[in-house]
C-alpha cells in the first residue's frame, strides 16, 4: 500500500501516490441498521448525513467498514435483537481490522455502559440527544483504540440542524418536535427522548421548502405528539396553523403527520385538514385500548367516547378519510370485559389499518410494576381474535375502494410478488398501499410520478389496479425528474418497469405491525 506523504517532500510523481492512498482512505463505507419508529428512521437519515459528511460512503454490496445500530427500546425483544446482531458481527470484526461498530438510539440511551459490558467489541455508544457526536466518537475510538461512550441527558443541538442523507428524493420526514410530555404507564419513550422541544414554525417551513426545491412532493411531519406542538412557545393553535401554512408551499402536493394524541386533538386541526388541499385525508389516531378502565390505568387522558367522537368529526368533514391506529392487547389487569370493549371500539371505528401489539414489560415503566400481569397464552389468544377482527374490517373497507378512481404516488418500493407480477407500488392519497400494473405500450412512471387509475381488486393489506390503456393516466412530476437525477448521480440507470432498488416508508410502515407492545 502506498502511504500518503507531505507534498513538499516528494518527487513530481508524489501527487499520484497521494491520490492513490487517499482513494484507499475514502473507500471506507458505512451501513445504518434502523429499528423502531418513524423518528428513528429520520434520525438514521441524519446519521447517514453525518457519516457522509465525514467522508464515508454508503455500502451497496458487501460488508461495511462502519456499522451503526440505531436502536429502539420500546418492545421486549429490542435487547435480544441488538445483542444478537452484535454477536454475529463480532467474528466479522475480528476478521476485518479497522472495522467499527456503533450503537445509538433509545436502547443506547437506556442501557449505556451495559452495551459495552455485554459487547466489548463495540467502538462507540451514543444516545438520542447527541447524534451529532457520532463522527467524533468514531474518530476518537480509532485514535485511542478504546471504546467511546457519550450519553447526554438533554439535547445539545436540535437534530434537524444536522446534515441529512434522505432515503427518498420524492418524499421526506420533517421533525416539528422531539420528546414527549405525556406519562403513559407502558411507554419508556419520555425518559429516553426527554421533555417535548418544539421547533419554530419558520424553521420547519424553511426545511419543507428546501425539500420541495430538491424535488420532494410529499412530507410527513413528525413528533411524539404532533398536536401538542406549540405549547413550548405558548401557541396551542400552532399545529393547525402549521398545516395551513404547508398549503401555501408551491409544489408540495401531499402533507401527512404522525402521531397525534386523542386527548389533545382539537377541532381546529380537523378544520385545517379538511380545508387545506394538500393535507391528505388520512389520520393515524392511537387508541391503545377500548376499555375506559384500562385507559385510566395506562394514564391515557381520554376515554373511548372521546376517541370515537374524534373519528366521527373527522369523517363528517372528510368522509373518505382512512384512519389507522395502535392497539395494545394484554395490558396488566385487562379482563375479558375490558378486551371486549376494545373489540367493540374497533368494530365501530372501521380502521383502515391497525398496528397491534402484545403488551410486554419494559423495565423502568410504571406498568412493569403493576400486579395482574397476564399469562402469555391469554394475551396470545386475545391478540389473535383482535387481528382476525381487524383483518376482516380492513378487507371490507378495502373492498369498498374497488371501482373508485385513485391517484397513486409511485414509490421505489416493490411488493412481495412484484418480481413475478411486474407491478409497481405506490400510495393513494389516503395512504393505502396500491400495486399497479402498467398497460402494454403505456409509458412507465418513475418513482415520484403520479398515476390515476381504477382499483380493480382488494385484499386486507393492499389494493390492486390492473387498468386498461384507456383507464390509465400518467402525470410526470418534478419528483420523478429528481429521481432520474439521483440515479444519474449514483451512476445507476433509471428505474426499470417493475423494478425497485430499495424500500422507502412514506409516513407509516407498509403493513400492520404485529408483535410485542410498547
Amino acid at each position: 500500500m502506498t502511504l500518503p506523504v507531505p507534498l513538499d517532500e516528494t518527487s513530481s510523481s508524489a501527487p499520484e501516490a497521494h491520490d492513490e492512498a487517499q482513494d484507499v482512505v475514502d473507500r471506507r463505507t458505512y451501513e445504518v441498521r434502523t429499528f423502531g419508529c418513524q423518528m428513528n428512521v429520520h434520525d438514521s437519515e441524519r446519521i447517514s448525513g453525518l457519516l457522509e459528511g465525514a467522508g464515508l460512503s454508503r455500502v451497496e454490496d458487501g460488508q461495511a467498514d462502519v456499522v451503526v445500530f440505531n436502536t429502539c427500546a420500546v418492545r421486549e425483544n429490542a435487547d435480544n435483537k441488538l445483542y444478537g446482531n452484535l454477536g454475529i458481527l463480532k467474528a466479522v470484526k475480528e476478521a476485518r481490522p479497522g472495522m467499527q461498530i456503533a450503537v445509538g438510539g433509545c436502547l443506547a440511551q437506556k442501557d449505556r455502559e451495559t452495551i459495552l459490558k455485554k459487547a466489548p467489541w463495540v467502538d462507540a455508544v451514543f444516545g438520542t440527544h447527541n447524534i451529532g457526536a457520532l463522527p467524533a466518537l468514531l474518530q476518537r475510538a480509532r485514535h485511542n483504540q478504546d471504546a467511546q461512550l457519550e450519553i447526554l441527558e438533554s439535547l445539545d443541538v436540535f437534530p434537524s440542524t444536522l446534515p441529512t442523507k434522505r432515503d427518498s428524493v420524492y418524499a421526506g420526514w420533517v421533525s416539528i418536535s422531539v420528546g414527549c410530555n405525556n406519562t403513559c404507564t407502558f411507554c419508556i419513550v419520555p425518559s429516553l427522548r426527554g421533555k417535548e422541544r418544539d421547533r419554530r414554525p419558520g424553521e420547519i417551513l424553511a426545511e419543507i421548502e428546501a425539500l420541495v426545491a430538491d424535488g420532494a412532493v410529499e412530507v410527513t411531519l413528525l413528533g411524539q405528539n404532533v398536536n401538542s406542538y406549540g405549547v413550548e412557545f405558548g401557541d396551542r393553535g400552532a399545529f393547525a396553523k402549521l398545516l395551513r401554512a404547508c398549503g401555501s408551499i408551491e409544489g408540495l402536493e401531499r402533507v401527512r403527520f404522525t402521531s397525534p394524541h386523542p386527548a389533545a386533538f382539537t377541532d381546529d386541526v380537523i378544520d385545517a385538514m379538511a380545508e387545506t388541499p394538500n393535507v391528505m385525508p388520512q389520520l393515524h389516531m392511537p387508541l391503545q385500548s377500548g376499555s375506559d378502565r384500562i385507559l385510566k390505568a395506562m394514564r391515557r387522558s381520554y376515554r373511548s367516547s372521546r376517541f370515537l367522537g374524534i373519528l366521527d368529526r373527522v369523517r363528517e368533514r372528510m368522509p373518505h378519510a382512512a384512519i389507522s391506529t395502535d392497539i395494545i392487547v394484554g395490558f396488566p389487569g385487562e379482563t375479558e370485559e375490558d378486551f371486549q370493549a376494545t373489540l367493540d371500539v374497533v368494530e365501530r371505528s372501521r380502521f383502515a389499518t391497525a398496528f397491534t401489539f402484545q403488551y410486554s414489560k419494559r423495565p423502568g415503566t410504571p406498568a412493569a410494576e403493576l400486579p395482574e400481569q397476564l399469562p402469555k397464552a391469554v394475551v396470545q389468544e386475545r391478540f389473535e381474535r383482535l387481528t382476525a377482527l381487524q383483518d376482516r374490517i380492513a378487507r371490507e373497507e378495502n373492498a369498498r375502494q374497488v371501482g373508485t378512481l385513485v391517484e397513486v404516488l409511485v414509490t421505489d418500493q416493490q411488493g412481495r410478488k412484484g418480481g413475478e407480477t411486474h407491478r409497481l407500488t405506490g400510495r393513494a392519497r389516503d395512504q393505502r398501499l396500491v400495486h399497479v400494473s402498467v398497460p402494454s405500450g403505456a409509458d412507465v412512471p418513475r418513482p415520484g410520478d403520479f398515476v390515476t387509475l381504477p382499483i380493480t381488486e382488494a385484499a386486507s393489506f393492499h389494493l390492486l389496479s390492473d387498468p386498461t390503456t384507456e383507464q390509465y393516466s400518467l402525470r410526470r412530476s418534478r419528483a420523478g425528474d429528481a429521481w432520474d437525477r439521483s440515479q444519474a448521480d449514483s451512476c445507476a440507470a433509471p428505474a426499470p418497469a417493475g423494478g425497485a432498488p430499495r424500500a422507502v416508508s412514506l409516513g407509516m410502515p407498509s403493513l400492520p405491525v404485529r408483535g410485542s407492545a410498547r
